[in-house]
């Protein structure tokens, strides 16, 4: 009974929309990023080896899938010149690689050199076609799964931060906090092991409002931004589809608008109210004017100024002392000037002695 219920529901949820599954979006995503590493290698590979034999070309024509177009088409650089690249390459750029042809000092290829080359270029040309395919069709899944957060962020950086959550439930359940941090796991632990600052952005910070924002606006914005995706992903994952991406279009112009504010743009407010600046305030009553004296940490006893004049001086109490120590006292200086008369009494009698001895 316990295993056909299982099987049961396991029949139920994989019945679901197939247009509302995520795990779809998370394969797709993945694979766009395999297909850009191996892009590049194949990239790089192909303009270093070509640039053996045509040097300049990696110079005048930045694009890959032009570059691969074009050694496709010319093969050895001496067919450059009767080659047509009208289709290919605007025309400045392809009467500049015919005038660098006829100078080039580069290596001579082989029959079997050209041949291999042209191989490499069409993989290289098939690759991006179909990258372009795939995004094609992510675009359309995040449309249909989470319109409004494909609104705040694009389909791109929605889809990864589907994938890096495991799902789009999953990416609800997170708060906004969890959400701006989202892919900079090793950045965070890192920095609360060595007690530095924390990092303000993960995934996020490859958006449009993020990039568009000043250095200084950055992290304010990444946590603006972690905010309106938490609303949005949850609207996305629970409310019902008729909602549409309203949401997120609200989102994306309150935080644009917000943008401006805080960069001193100009944009007009949501509320009808007049903008532009506002009269500086004026006091119609008693105006008070600030002491400056008062901000001084120099003792009022060390300043040497008129004001100080009227100061009335301050009067010390006497101590009053306790009636045994004042006895004593007293007693001391009775005591002191009978010693002084005995010592006076004693000086004539030395002197009758020294008479007598004379």
């Amino acid at each position: 009974m316990n295993l056909a219920l299982a099987h049961t529901l396991g029949r139920y949820k994989v019945k679901f929309n197939p247009e509302k599954l995520d795990t779809m979006i998370v394969q797709a995503v993945s694979l766009i990023d395999d297909l850009d590493k191996e892009l590049n290698n194949y990239a790089m590979r192909l303009r270093e080896w070509y640039g053996w034999h045509f040097p300049e070309i990696g110079k005048i024509i930045p694009d890959h899938t032009a570059l691969a177009k074009t050694i496709r088409a010319v093969g050895s650089k001496s067919n450059a010149v009767t080659t047509d690249l009208s289709g290919i390459l605007p025309e400045d750029l392809a009467v500049k690689i015919k005038e660098e042809a006829e100078m080039s000092m580069g290596t001579e290829l082989s029959d079997i050199d050209v041949i291999l080359l042209n191989q490499l270029c069409t993989q290289v040309i098939e690759l991006y076609d179909y990258r372009l395919e795939l995004n094609e069709y992510l675009k359309n899944r995040m449309t249909a799964l989470a319109p409004n957060l494909t609104v705040l962020l694009g389909e791109l950086i929605g889809a990864r931060l589907v994938s890096r959550a495991g799902s789009l439930v999953n990416l609800a359940k997170y708060p906004a906090s969890t959400v701006q941090i989202l892919g900079a796991e090793k950045a965070l632990f890192r920095a609360l092991k060595t007690k530095r600052d924390t990092p303000k952005y993960g995934i996020i910070y490859h958006a449009q409002l993020i990039s568009q924002a000043s250095t200084r606006l950055k992290g304010k914005m990444a946590r603006k931004l972690a905010a309106k995706i938490s609303l949005s992903t949850r609207v996305d994952a629970l409310c019902d589809e008729n909602l549409g991406n309203s949401i997120g279009l609200e989102a994306r112009a309150h935080l644009e608008t917000q943008l401006k504010r805080e960069e001193g743009g100009s944009f007009k407010p949501a509320n009808g109210m007049k903008s532009g600046k506002k009269d500086s305030y004026k006091f119609k009553s008693e105006v008070f004017e600030y002491d400056q004296s008062a901000d001084t940490t120099v003792p009022h006893g060390k300043r040497k100024n008129a004001e100080d004049e009227d100061v009335k001086p301050v009067i010390k109490k006497a101590k009053v002392e306790p009636k045994e120590d004042v006895d004593e006292e007293m007693e001391e200086e009775e005591e002191k000037p009978k010693v002084k008369k005995d010592k006076k009494k004693k000086k004539p009698v030395k002197q009758e002695s020294s008479s007598e001895s004379d």
